[in-house]
C-alpha cells in the first residue's frame, strides 16, 4: 500500500493508480485510530503501517458499511480482540447485513457492497457530534443512510469517506463522473448526498481525505465547485422528470 503522512494523518492506499481504496491512521498521543478498514487483503499492510509509526491501533472508526471500507475488519479484530469498533447507529444495521429502510427515509435502494456474514459487531454507535479522541463525528448521509465524516479538530483535516470522491476529479457522491463512476453507482440518495456535501464544505477543512483518491489541500473551493456541478446535474434530472 502507498503511505502518505500529513500532520497527524497517515493515508494508506491500495492500488493508488488504478482503483484507489483508502483507509487512514489518525495519531493520538499514545495510540492510533484506524478510519475504515479497506479490503481483507490489506490487513498486514495496515498493521505494518501502524508498526512504522510506533503506536498501537486501539480504535477502528467506520465512515460507512460498504465492503471496501470494512474488508479487513474481521481479521484486525481477530488479531486484537480489544480493538473498539465505532460506526453510526444507522449504518450499524448495514454492518449487520440489513439494508432495509427506516420509516421516513426516501424509498430508494441501498446500493453498493453491503456485508454479509461479518463477525465483528460495533462497540460504540455514534451520533452526530460524537467524539472519538480528537475526531468529531459529522453526520453526512447520502452515500449510505448512515454515512459519517470525521473532523480532526486539532488540524482541520476532514476524513469524509465517500461523501466525496477525488479520483478523476473531485465529485460529490451520487454525481456520476465517467473517469471514476463507482461511488456514484453505489450511492443511495444523490439529493441527500448533496445536502451533506454542503454541510461538509461549510466546515472549511484544511485537508480533505476521502475513500477514493488523493488528499486535497485547501479543498473548499474545489468542494464548492463539485457541489455546484452536482446541483446542476440534479436540476437537469428533475427538469427531465417534470417534462415526462
Amino acid at each position: 500500500m502507498r503511505i502518505i503522512r500529513e500532520k497527524t494523518l497517515t493515508q494508506l492506499t491500495y492500488l493508488p493508480h488504478l482503483f484507489p481504496v483508502n483507509c487512514y491512521l489518525v495519531e493520538e498521543e499514545n495510540s492510533l485510530t484506524l478510519i475504515d478498514a479497506a479490503l481483507a487483503g490489506n490487513t498486514d499492510a495496515i498493521i505494518g503501517a501502524a508498526a512504522r509509526i510506533g503506536k498501537p491501533i486501539t480504535k477502528i472508526v467506520l465512515t460507512h458499511a460498504h465492503s471496501d471500507h470494512i474488508g479487513a475488519l474481521d481479521r484486525l479484530k481477530e488479531r486484537n480482540p480489544e480493538l473498539e469498533v465505532y460506526i453510526s447507529a444507522r449504518d450499524s444495521r448495514l454492518l449487520a447485513g440489513d439494508s432495509s429502510l427506516l420509516k421516513g427515509e426516501p424509498n430508494l435502494p441501498v446500493r453498493g457492497g453491503v456485508p454479509k456474514g461479518l463477525k465483528t459487531k460495533p462497540d460504540v454507535l455514534l451520533q452526530d457530534g460524537g467524539r472519538v479522541g480528537s475526531l468529531v463525528a459529522i453526520a453526512s448521509p447520502g452515500h449510505t443512510p448512515g454515512s459519517m465524516s470525521f473532523l480532526d479538530d486539532r488540524s482541520g483535516i476532514l476524513i469524509a469517506g465517500d461523501a466525496f470522491a477525488a479520483r478523476g476529479g473531485l465529485a460529490v457522491s451520487g454525481h456520476m463522473r465517467l473517469t471514476f463512476p463507482f461511488p456514484a453507482l453505489a450511492t443511495w440518495s444523490a439529493e441527500i448526498s448533496l445536502d451533506s456535501a454542503r454541510r461538509l464544505a461549510d466546515l472549511k477543512p484544511s485537508i480533505l481525505a476521502v475513500g477514493h483518491g488523493n488528499l486535497i489541500h485547501d479543498p473548499v473551493a474545489a468542494m464548492r465547485k463539485a457541489i455546484a456541478a452536482a446541483d446542476q446535474k440534479l436540476k437537469q434530472r428533475r427538469g427531465r422528470q417534470n417534462v415526462s
